[in-house]
């Protein structure tokens, strides 16, 4: 893991794990609790999402924590599609 700075970015997979499970920002946002907006600067890398906020975003798609953040970037999906 690169050096830790206080204000981190935190990159995310929500877009690849909503658009997969098929649901919209409004429905994602309605499930965590949080507004649509908030949703949409969390997939444009905007915003870093609370630590209570993560762990619910994870719940949602039913997957570990890392799975959909990560402090360093997540490779691309070319990369482990092999495509």
């Amino acid at each position: 893991m690169k050096h830790l700075h206080i204000m981190s970015k935190v990159f995310n997979r929500i877009k690849i794990f909503r658009v997969a499970k098929g649901i919209s920002q409004q429905e994602l946002a309605d499930r965590v609790g949080a507004n649509r907006q908030t949703i949409g600067f969390l997939e444009r890398q905007e915003y870093n999402p609370s630590i209570a906020l993560a762990l619910k975003i994870a719940s949602v798609f039913d997957v570990d924590v890392h799975k959909v953040f990560s402090l360093d970037p997540f490779p691309a999906l070319e990369k482990l599609l092999s495509i």
